[in-house]
């Protein structure tokens, strides 16, 4: 097995990673090395891995370094080791089939496979934190009733859509709490593939589909989940200016945290006003709202 990694600048890693993600849509891991720049790693047999060549033009003048190197046998094992469960609130904990069961009312079992999302990224954990506190759109009650609340009266919180869906974890995790319809959107065959068997493994059923969100059809939903980088994330917030129906709330993520008010002010532009933001490290989550 080998690691293929590129040393980039901070200032322009959202850019790089966004072009390395089509060249290596499977996954590619970030890793902090020093002050002002992060290296981007992919793995996989010698003919698996993205040529150098497209490596270099994908980094572009952001480029620090590219090295190549052999990894040890028991990779899969320590890869194991690496995705832990993780506790959302009070309520939610996200684990791999691997990690034994946890204590809390939503138990979500994701399978990394080849797809992002698993629960263990601060921009997913941030989803997953605002969500839980997240009401219907027509809902004016002043607190968000619990999942039980909601089953119990047999009323759904709406539709909700989650674009990029990855291994499906935001979606999966809105079945569980009451959404429905909920669809899981992304434009890699694997993540589509993952989120269904991820699907399946937790008992509810998503509506997943192939979409390439800068040339189909700007997608929407009543409530909107879009774990995205920047450029993505501005890219359909043009979009939707042309769409029939826009979200009535979105949680917007993957925004580096000086990356959260130029993005805000995107949906802004939509009638969609900043109602909160939460940050965890470098990294942000936003959530926007129409309405009073």
């Amino acid at each position: 097995m080998l690691r293929l990694a590129v040393r980039v600048a901070r200032e322009q890693s959202e850019l790089v990673l966004a072009e390395l993600l089509e060249l290596a849509p499977r996954g590619v891991e970030e890793v902090e090395v020093g002050e002002g720049v992060v290296e981007y790693a992919v793995y996989g047999a010698p003919g698996e891995l993205p040529a150098l060549p497209e490596l270099t033009a994908a980094a572009g003048e952001a480029l620090v370094e590219v090295s190549t190197r052999e990894i040890a046998d028991d990779w899969d094992r320590r890869w194991r080791e690496f995705h832990r469960a993780v506790i959302v609130g009070e309520r939610l904990a996200v684990r791999p089939p691997w990690e034994p069961r946890i204590t809390s009312s939503i138990d979500l079992v994701i399978e990394p496979g080849q797809a992002f999302g698993t629960g263990g990224h601060q921009t997913t954990r941030l989803c997953l934190e605002l969500m839980l506190d997240l009401r219907a759109p027509d809902d004016s009650g002043a607190a968000h009733p619990r999942e039980a609340g909601w089953r119990a009266r047999g009323k759904p919180k709406g539709g909700f859509l989650d674009l990029g869906c990855g291994s499906g974890v935001l979606a999966i995790a809105a079945a569980r709490l009451g959404w429905a319809p909920v669809a899981a959107l992304d434009h890699d065959p694997a993540c589509l593939e993952a989120a269904r068997a991820n699907a399946r493994a937790n008992g509810v059923w998503l509506d997943v589909r192939r979409h390439d969100l800068r040339r189909d059809p700007p997608a929407s939903a009543p409530t909107v989940a879009a774990n995205l980088l920047r450029p993505l994330l501005l890219a359909w917030a043009e979009r939707l200016h042309q769409a029939p129906r826009r979200p009535e709330q979105v949680i917007a993520s993957g925004l580096l945290a000086d990356e959260v008010d130029e993005v805000a002010a995107a949906f802004a532009a939509l009638g969609l006003a900043e109602r909160e933001r939460r940050q965890a490290g470098e990294w942000a989550a936003v959530l926007l709202g129409s309405g009073g």
